[in-house]
């Protein structure tokens, strides 16, 4: 906290609100302490979570849809109860103290630093949005249930929130990567995306076709799993040895690795109904049936490195 005392300073030498100059600092050193564990575009819940806890998350997973720059935490009771506004700011208060709180914490890093801090708990009198920017109160949104203020979630930070210009190639995949991997998580197709800022639903994004998009949001999502799941893979796939045979076997191993997963996953796609392969044409099937093959050898070779000893 030391470290942003001279923030909220300028903020309130600047003649902004003190009470949410220190509110905005609060919540900033927030965000910077489990800034190690946090991935941008993705909301990181602060665990493990308790079974309830987890199915308030995955609520708030659903229905958070972030731009590639942003960054968002999850916080459970046994975190957000202690994360409470100065008590002479009686218009931020939104949950008696004692009653468990949900927050989530959104900022969006640069020079206009915004950070959105929304109460998502059951027993919130007054769930709601507040949003902050550089040390100044912007406004909020109050919500009559905290299913109605979940479900207002993506609405609220997509007008408040996101990188809305600048964006790269490399934003494009990200964004389209973490829904991806979001869909297939939570085994629904009923979760936010821009389709004009998705490479998936829009191919040419990155200058591409709805096949070969497909086998690169698949390629780029099973070599992800596999970097982050090598211990288990490791016991998998035989060692590395000298002879043919082994060599021979290795290989076989992670082939059968890499077919089953890549299966699961079309299979996970088809069942959601990501895509419709009934209307592929004549040569996106025969497109689909050469990128199946290059992308098994090629994630063959990925785990092959991986797994290597």
């Amino acid at each position: 906290m030391e470290q942003l005392l001279p923030k909220a300073k300028q903020w309130i030498d600047e003649k902004k609100d003190p009470r949410s100059a220190c509110w905005q600092a609060a919540l900033d050193a927030v965000v910077a302490l489990f800034l190690p564990d946090m991935e941008k575009g993705q909301l990181t819940p602060v665990g493990p979570l308790e079974e309830d806890e987890m199915s308030v998350f995955k609520a708030a997973l659903k229905t958070v849809d972030l731009s590639p720059g942003l960054l968002a935490l999850f916080l459970p009771p046994s975190i957000a109860d202690t994360i409470l506004p100065p008590d002479s700011a009686e218009e931020l208060v939104r949950i008696e103290k004692g009653k468990p709180s949900y927050k989530i914490l959104i900022k969006r890093p640069g020079k206009d630093e915004r950070i959105l801090c929304a109460e998502i708990s059951e027993h919130a009198h007054r769930p709601g949005i507040d949003i902050f920017q550089s040390g100044a109160f912007l406004g909020n949104f109050d919500y009559d249930t905290h299913e109605l203020c979940i479900s207002e979630l993506t609405k609220s930070i997509r007008a408040h929130a996101w990188e809305k210009n600048g964006w790269q190639r490399q934003d494009y995949i990200t964004y389209t990567l973490n829904w991806f991997d979001k869909t297939l998580y939570l085994g629904t197709s009923d979760v936010p995306v821009d389709k004009t800022r998705s490479f998936f639903h829009s191919p040419t994004l990155i200058k591409s076709n709805r096949v070969d998009a497909l086998f690169m949001a698949l390629y780029e999502t099973l070599q992800r799993r596999f970097k982050e799941d090598s211990e288990s893979l490791d016991r998998a796939i035989p060692k590395a040895n000298e002879t043919a045979v082994d060599k021979e076997n290795r290989m076989s191993a992670c082939l059968s690795v890499v077919e089953a997963s890549l299966l699961d996953l079309l299979n996970g796609v088809k069942t959601l109904d990501l895509i419709d392969f009934t209307d592929f044409s004549d040569q996106e099937s025969k497109a689909f049936q050469n990128e199946f093959v290059r992308t098994v050898r090629k994630l063959s070779s990925d785990l092959d490195e991986i797994t290597i000893v």
